[in-house]
């Protein structure tokens, strides 16, 4: 949801969520998961582990190695591939170090990639300000498409004065690449720097207006590199032609931009809960209930209409013999709603019919009979609604053996399913020590999870209800009951730990179809669920 009634609205860079492993010296690496744009010292910084080492070494620099080349620690977090190994590593700092700026927000298509050997060539030696770098063949640079060489290289912030104050270039073995050059073309390329003539480079123009930006952003940030850059003198000051009407323009576009994003997170907002709504749940939470087996929570449910619990078939089957009966006491709790409370619960009598095909027609559901004499809260058969396309969904239920709880979530469509799936496969990739990768989530899994999904048979969305929840009843925005939460797709993650990428609920409409049918030679049951029909 966009927050737009008091606070500014800020343009922020999509960013997938991506996992890299680093180490310190010669220790066991260790996996971070980065879910935002920055550097990667940004992301180290979430670790506690780097933390501590970097609170012990204040006084020295920090070198990030990858694939050999060190990078800056302002290095765009984006640009590290998935389950890409970095060092980490402290040296001396040496004298008059500058601070690392911060780097803009572009997207991995705008930047580029670059690298350059730590020792000069013709006619300079020394271009790296560390000598501790000097033990690396090359070093790596990022740089943003649209900027020139010379403004990448002060940025990156590693390299000596002398390669800006005189005539110096990059070249690659065939030809020379001036400082003045643009970086667009210069995508994973090694180069040696050189230099053509001790006197002092020409002046150069920003490259474009991006590029002008972003050099204002380094001034502002760095006073050394700005006296170096405008001098000890300011010029004249000039109004930029056309001005005006650049501003009118530009004001133009940026509401223009506004309203768009406002028009899609409003889609989003849908999402949200007025109060009414919410009283209106709670109203409706009593009827949702704990299904325990001998006294031990095993699920959930809710009554569906006069004495009778809707639940999943998968919670009562381990219990339910060949003779169609139970062989352990079953009983329901709707009143476990704190720790502290104390709720007898009311003693399941029979199933009174029940569906079990959770692989092609995805049935899975039992029905409870319960006592008819005794007091117990309204059924939600009378709140029966059918499947939206999409929106806000409430699930309602007791997940992990817990008390009364509600989660609120999201239909997924294909495209939100993929890139879901895709977030489960990138947060557990393993690499062996071959340095071969270790899938958890495979494609022919992922695949079996769409192809299961496709046809709308089921309800799909993502929740952190999992064990003794199913049976939870799914509650629409308009607090409509359209399906009962039921199961996911289970996987082991790279932790050990048994995780779902997607769960799903089966719907109501489709579950009183199949209940009709099996109920329809028991006269009294099925007159009982016409008339609170």
């Amino acid at each position: 949801m966009l927050l737009w009634y008091f606070q500014p609205i800020t343009l922020q860079i999509c960013h997938s969520i991506h996992s890299f492993e680093w180490r310190l010296g010669r220790k066991n690496p260790t996996t971070l998961t980065c879910d935002k744009a920055g550097t990667v010292e940004d992301s180290l910084k979430r670790s506690n582990l780097f933390r501590e080492n970097e609170e012990k070494n204040k006084l020295k620099e920090l070198v990030i190695v990858r694939c050999d080349r060190p990078i800056p620690s302002h290095f765009p977090c984006m640009l590290i591939k998935p389950g890409e190994q970095l060092l980490v590593k402290y040296v001396k700092k040496p004298a008059g170090q500058k601070p690392a700026v911060k780097t803009r927000k572009s997207s991995c298509e705008e930047m580029v990639t670059f690298h350059l050997q730590t020792k000069g060539g013709k006619n300079i030696t020394k271009i790296i300000r560390n000598p501790a770098l000097r033990e690396y063949p090359e070093i790596s640079v990022y740089a943003y498409k649209g900027e020139n060489m010379k403004h990448a290289l002060k940025r990156d912030g590693r390299f000596l004065k002398t390669i800006f104050k005189k005539t110096c270039a990059l070249f690659d073995s065939k030809a020379n690449v001036e400082m003045s050059n643009l970086v667009d073309d210069l995508d994973e390329k090694s180069f040696q720097i050189i230099m053509l003539n001790k006197s002092s480079p020409p002046e150069s123009q920003p490259s474009s207006q991006e590029d002008a930006l972003d050099t204002v952003e380094h001034e502002q940030g760095n006073n050394d590199e700005n006296n170096e850059i405008i001098g000890d003198k300011l010029g004249e000051l000039h109004e930029i032609p056309n001005s005006r009407e650049i501003r009118s323009h530009l004001s133009s576009r940026v509401r223009d931009v506004e309203h768009q994003i406002l028009r899609v997170e409003y889609g989003r907002s849908e999402g949200s809960v007025s109060v009414e709504t919410m009283k209106r749940l709670m109203s409706l939470s009593t009827s949702v209930c704990q299904v325990r087996i001998k006294g031990r929570a095993a699920g959930s449910g809710f009554l569906l209409f006069d004495s009778f619990v809707l639940t999943n078939f998968h919670v009562i089957r381990p219990f339910f013999n060949e003779m169609c009966q139970l062989s352990e006491p079953v009983s329901v709790h709707f009143s476990f709603e704190n720790l502290d409370q104390v709720d007898p619960g009311h003693q399941v009598q029979e199933v009174i019919a029940y569906d079990y095909c959770p692989d092609s027609r995805k049935c899975d559901w039992a029905l409870l009979g319960l006592n008819a004499d005794q007091v117990l809260p309204p059924g939600l058969l009378s709140f029966l609604g059918f499947i939206p396309q999409s929106g806000s969904i409430c699930i309602i239920g007791h997940p992990h053996g817990g008390v009364k709880k509600v989660d609120q979530t999201w239909i997924l469509n294909v495209n939100s399913q993929r890139q879901v799936i895709e977030k489960h496969y990138n947060e557990n990739l393993k690499y062996n020590h071959r340095g071969e990768v270790i899938q958890f989530v495979t494609p022919s899994f992922a695949e079996a999870v769409l192809k299961a999904l496709d046809g709308g048979r089921v309800l799909p969305y993502e929740t952190c209800f999992s064990f003794c929840s199913s049976g939870s009843p799914i509650f629409d925005s308009y607090c409509n009951v359209v399906a009962m939460h039921t199961a996911g797709y289970l996987y082991e993650s790279s932790s050990g730990e048994t995780k779902s990428v997607i769960e799903y609920g089966q719907p109501l409409s489709s579950i009183l179809e199949n209940l009709i049918a099996s109920v329809s030679g028991r006269v009294f049951l099925t007159e009982t669920f016409y008339a609170f029909k």
